[in-house]
């Protein structure tokens, strides 16, 4: 058969979802993205404030609610947000866009979603999706009236009268199944800490505005509630001062809408948590990408440059509101920004007022930590360089991190050993010896080589180095050097046993 430049066809066939549809939703969410999902429905609910609440009895954790103050939902509107792909009237400053949001936040999480809501005017209703369930179509339970008021009047921190709306999760599968009150608790206080640092970086504008208050509190249903944390904003933009000349803001033409890039760079390496952010400084540099002051995507470069250490001081923030040209696409669970292929060709036509380009700002960037590392590393003591046997990357580190001595380097090799000591000290070469018998234990059983154990040998260099260093050995150098060989080949032996003493 030829080609032929149009496909026929003969009619058309209703295809609709299979009812399990609902189980495969929200695979790439996580507990703070899923969260962050359903305080986006809060603030386009117009909420003034939102509360996140873990349940537990008896030390274990068996339920979690979303409540807010907004304008709640009509029997209608609640029927409309709880059918999968219900498309509401999206205005134009909403964080809604796709339809999914509240189902594939909340089954990501858990295998029960209830929502409880009131409207100024009208009664309170309910509904219920249970996942996983045997059914044949799309079946919504319905929730009696008394029992969505009783929820919506529980003993919340505000008033969801004479609105507001209740999202209540059931067998949340991420939940420490234990009632050990130490394991659940470690949890609660990890997990609550992730979670104030995702919202308070992704809503940090709208907190800052002061028009949204998010708290976060776990009530035992015995013993009641405890004292509630509040999300602060945690601006990644939120520096004292910068170096002369930043930020700029980069404009460039891309069919007819202009793309803006505000490039920041921070002042040296700080300890502020709005620099340190959840992830570490160095993942989030790059971009930042805000949709209605919401922002969506927090560090990457796009195509425009590589991710590396001395640009960890560099980040841009650019508002999508208008979508320039398709140029990027959000994710349905609005935790990632892609870029289009033309993205980076639009960056490198930007430039600011004064002429200054992306590649300015990224050198400007990598000047400035160049500069503020020099500061930090001269105050530390110099080192004898990494030699042999040490990893490639890791002597990179070191080379970057520490001043080095104008000395011979120190190698750290494995050899054979004629007794059970970890190490051996041997100066004339600027060796640090290591017992082979050891070796296949610390490495798990991999194969070894050259550089292997980069873990190990960075540990011992930087222990051990300075005993290299001198034209001799002094009593305290001496003594440090028994205690550690006492203490490290009994741990080495620890670990030979626990590897089934295969040496």
């Amino acid at each position: 058969m030829r080609w032929r430049d149009d496909v026929p066809v003969v009619g058309s066939v209703e295809l609709p979802p299979d009812p399990h549809a609902l189980d495969a939703l929200g695979r790439n969410h996580s507990l703070e993205t899923a969260l962050a999902d359903l305080v986006d429905n809060s603030v386009d609910a117009g909420a003034s404030s939102v509360l996140i609440r873990f349940i537990q009895r008896n030390a274990r954790l068996i339920g979690l609610y979303v409540v807010d103050d907004g304008h709640g939902m009509t029997p209608r509107a609640i029927d409309t947000a709880l059918t999968l792909g219900g498309r509401r009237d999206y205005r134009s400053t909403d964080l809604g866009r796709f339809g999914i949001g509240l189902k594939a936040a909340s089954f990501s999480q858990a295998a029960s979603l209830t929502v409880l809501s009131r409207a100024s005017g009208h009664e309170a209703v309910g509904r219920r999706w249970l996942q996983g369930q045997n059914r044949d179509g799309f079946h919504c339970d319905v929730v009696p009236g008394d029992f969505a008021v009783a929820e919506l009047d529980r003993t919340w921190p505000f008033s969801t009268s004479p609105s507001g709306t209740v999202i209540r999760w059931d067998h949340v599968g991420g939940f420490p199944a234990s009632e050990d009150p130490h394991l659940v608790g470690t949890f609660l206080s990890r997990t609550v800490d992730h979670l104030r640092g995702h919202l308070g970086l992704m809503f940090h504008r709208i907190l800052a505005r002061g028009k949204l208050r998010i708290t976060v509190d776990v009530e035992d249903v015995d013993e009641g509630v405890g004292v509630p944390a509040e999300v602060r904003p945690l601006d990644p933009f939120g520096y004292r001062s910068s170096p002369d000349g930043w930020p700029k803001t980069l404009t460039t033409d891309v069919n007819g809408l202009a793309l803006s890039i505000q490039c920041h760079i921070w002042p040296g390496k700080s300890n502020d948590a709005e620099y340190r952010l959840p992830g570490g400084a160095e993942r989030r540099q790059g971009l930042y990408f805000y949709r209605r002051d919401r922002l969506l995507h927090a560090g990457g470069w796009e195509g425009i440059h590589a991710p590396d250490k001395k640009l960890q001081l560099a980040r841009a923030a650019i508002d999508i509101d208008g979508d320039v040209s398709g140029l990027f696409t959000m994710n349905p669970e609005k935790s990632r920004v892609t870029a289009g292929a033309g993205f980076a060709r639009a960056v490198g036509t930007a430039h600011a007022a004064d002429g200054s380009t992306i590649t300015d700002f990224l050198h400007a960037a990598e000047q400035t930590w160049a500069t503020s590392n020099q500061r930090e590393t001269a105050r530390r003591r110099p080192v004898i360089p990494p030699g042999r046997g040490i990893n490639p990357r890791v002597s990179r580190e070191i080379i970057d991190e520490l001043p080095q001595l104008n000395d011979s380097p120190l190698n750290i090799l494995w050899v054979k050993f004629d007794n059970n000591d970890l190490f051996h000290v041997e100066r004339e070469t600027m060796t640090l010896l290591l017992n082979r018998r050891y070796r296949a234990a610390l490495l798990g059983g991999r194969r070894g080589g050259l550089n292997d154990a980069p873990l190990v040998k960075a540990l011992m260099f930087l222990l051990m180095e300075n005993v290299f260093q001198g034209v001799h050995l002094g009593s305290r150098d001496k003594d440090n050097i028994d205690l550690w060989q006492e203490i490290l080949t009994a741990a080495a032996q620890a670990e030979l046993a626990s590897f089934g003493g295969r040496g």
